[in-house]
């Protein structure tokens, strides 16, 4: 059986060393796949064998392109709080180095030429001790080697100048790009605070601290003021506000009381709460959403692979055309060879792919933490590209654009039936079912004796089964299917008809409320140039009501499999779908568009696993609000690849003949990729 295993890469910043450490770890024999997290500073690690046997030979190939890089397993998934990096040794190796070039400038002769050879090996050691390791394992194309042999080649020509202030340029740049991606990993860090270290069990009459891992469904445990909630619970004793924001995007604090559930991560303000937990730490809310930001990279868009592709290309071809140009052309041409080779180290320094590998990734890694800020999860890169391209949106109507919470308006009986019979049936079917226009006509009907089998027939309703009575209780096609005639009088809302040993009783009108910002999502998806449907297993009637007042496309009375055909031919088409539920009936749906959107607040946990990306609040509008962020991401994205390659190369045609020099080349790369990262930090409104 398949395996997949964490690795953690602390430090590791570096696209491109990450691509290479992804690709080599995923040719070991025994591992079928690696995916690559540098925002998150993991390795995913696909193996039907044990994990521990290939750590080594993981950890030599980490060390031979980052020897900084800790390397460590992480069975469990521990989420450890990264510590601050210490940026002291580099302020004060920069700030060294700085100091002694600026003096060897202004000094000169021989006194000069020595501080600028302390400037350098200061700031360039590490570099240089680096590209050695990276010749002697047959990387000549690794960014240290190429950084190593054009500043000293430089030094070679009698240009210390250079050497020394492209080194400088080098160090102060990588400085500050390791600053901008740490600032940009905040989100996860964020996300990372979410989960409590600890949880208070009730145990014997006492108070005990325990790892929320150690905390089973049942316990019950207890949650004081100003703590985060550990684990998902629902309260019994007390009542208090809490802070969801971290959670769902909102600010405005939620009141809790007995009875109600408590999702892992939220705060509470107010307070004492005991509660009972109902899931694991690895079924909690809060444990969720950590896995799917920091599996959120697997996913690669076309952009990204192309950049991947294109970098092991681009590197080869310019270090060629360096070697073409100190080779040959002070052969052909009446230029010396020196301003030559100049030339060719300035090609050594712009052919580092860095800026073109960390441009990508790094703007959909901002775009994805934005939307997470906003409580909207994103699942990879991929979905946001998809929901930039995305024609036709699809919605459910039952907790997706109404509420979801129903009231009986009113009953209307067979001939001959009274209410109190009607009630006493109705209520044996619907006690035990989850559905919520069930919940509703049980809390209705009144108190179940029990007793009976019940069986949920999808998209239909509920057969309840005692000592040979059998009782339906659903919608107008399950009273057809099994031979019983109905009223089949209009209604506004859904009904749910009864009957008991083939005889019909009577049905409950039950009433949905249309939510808050439903139309003003179906305004923003309208004025984004998209379609609208909404398909519904309710009546024609109450269908109408809803399309009606938001003024949107519509079909009703549909089975789960009917919508998924509604979306399998829309894809057919070739449309490219959206699909957004909240129900277990609803994942078919969500898998097969080609992005699903699952309400996460009430959505089932068949749906927030099969959807592309989960709204942590069941509000509609924020669907919008996903789409708004992907075209954001979207459009970063290719300014950051516009960006570096015109830079790049446009640096490359100056160097070539003669404009262009050393500091240049250094701006096409750490220059540019800097640039990028702060480009890409725009995501964050």
């Amino acid at each position: 059986m398949e395996n997949k295993y964490i690795i953690n890469l602390k430090g590791l910043c570096c696209e491109n060393c990450g691509e290479k450490i992804r690709r080599e770890t995923e040719m070991l024999d025994g591992i079928t796949k690696a995916e690559m997290n540098v925002m998150a500073q993991k390795m995913a690690v696909y193996t039907d064998n044990d994990i521990n046997r290939f750590m080594d030979n993981i950890e030599k190939i980490v060390k031979s392109h980052e020897s900084d890089v800790e390397v460590s397993l992480d069975i469990n998934k521990q989420r450890d709080e990264e510590k601050e990096e210490d940026i002291r040794k580099d302020i004060i190796k920069i700030s060294a180095g700085a100091i002694l070039f600026i003096a060897g400038y202004f000094v000169g002769g021989g006194i000069g030429y020595g501080l600028y050879i302390a400037s350098y090996l200061i700031l360039g050691i590490e570099v240089i001790a680096k590209g050695a390791k990276s010749l002697v394992k047959g990387r000549a194309m690794d960014e240290n080697f190429l950084m190593s042999i054009a500043t000293l080649g430089a030094f070679a020509i009698k240009e210390p100048t250079e050497a020394v202030f492209v080194m400088l340029f080098y160090s102060v740049g990588e400085f500050f790009q390791t600053l901008a991606v740490n600032r940009s990993r905040r989100s996860v860090k964020a996300l990372m605070e979410l989960c409590p270290d600890k949880a208070y069990v009730e145990e014997n009459g006492s108070i005990v601290e325990k790892s929320p891992k150690s905390v089973y469904v049942g316990d019950i445990i207890v949650v004081r003021p100003g703590e985060r909630v550990p684990l998902d619970c629902e309260v019994v004793d007390g009542e208090s506000e809490l802070d969801y924001s971290a959670l769902t995007g909102e600010s405005a604090p939620v009141f809790a009381e007995t009875g109600n559930e408590l999702l892992s991560g939220s705060i509470n303000n107010t307070g004492v709460l005991r509660a009972r937990v109902i899931r694991p730490f690895g079924e909690s809310t809060v444990n969720k959403i950590l896995d799917m930001v920091e599996n959120a990279a697997s996913k690669k868009t076309p952009a990204e692979n192309f950049i991947t592709t294109f970098s092991k290309v681009y590197t080869p071809i310019v270090v060629a055309v360096a070697v073409v140009m100190a080779v040959l052309m002070p052969l052909i041409t009446d230029i010396s060879f020196s301003v030559w080779l100049y030339r060719a180290l300035m090609f050594l320094v712009v052919s580092c792919p860095c800026a073109l590998v960390l441009s990508v990734p790094l703007a959909y890694f901002a775009g994805i933490g934005e939307a997470s800020r906003k409580g909207i999860l994103i699942k990879g890169s991929s979905v946001i590209k998809a929901l930039t391209e995305a024609e036709t949106v699809i919605l459910d109507k039952t907790g997706t654009l109404t509420e979801g919470i129903f009231k009986v308006e009113s009953v209307v009986l067979a001939e001959g039936t009274s209410e109190e019979r009607l009630n006493r049936v109705a209520v044996e079917a619907e006690a035990l079912s989850n559905h919520p226009v069930a919940k509703a006509v049980s809390g209705y009907a009144g108190k179940a004796e029990g007793g009976y089998a019940v069986t949920e027939i999808a998209g239909r309703g509920v057969k309840a089964e005692k000592d040979g009575s059998i009782i339906f209780a659903g919608n107008k096609r399950l009273m057809d299917e099994n031979g019983i005639d109905v009223d089949e009088a209009e209604s506004r809302f859904a009904v749910i008809y009864v009957a008991e040993n083939g005889v019909y009783l009577g049905r409950y009108d039950v009433s949905d409320t249309i939510k808050a910002d439903s139309a003003e999502a179906v305004k923003r998806l309208r004025l984004k140039g998209k379609d609208i449907y909404m398909l519904t297993g309710d009546n024609e009637a109450a269908a109408k009501r809803v399309a009606d007042e938001l003024g949107i496309s519509y079909q009703a009375s549909l089975l789960p499999e009917e919508k998924t055909r509604f979306v399998e031919g829309l894809n057919e088409k070739g449309v490219k779908t959206v699909f957004v539920g909240d129900g277990i009936n609803d994942a078919p749906s969500l898998m097969t568009a080609r992005v699903g959107i699952a309400m996460g607040k009430r959505g089932t946990d068949a749906a927030i696993e099969a959807a592309d990306c989960v709204l942590m609040t069941d509000d509609p509008i924020k669907v919008a609000k996903a789409m708004t962020i992907a075209e954001k991401t979207e459009i970063i994205v290719k300014q950051n690849i516009a960006f570096s390659l015109v830079v790049k190369i446009g640096v490359l045609i100056l160097g070539a003949i003669g404009i262009a020099g050393m500091n240049a080349a250094v701006f096409a790369d750490v220059g540019v990729a800097l640039l990028a990262v702060l480009n890409s930090m725009r995501s964050k409104e």
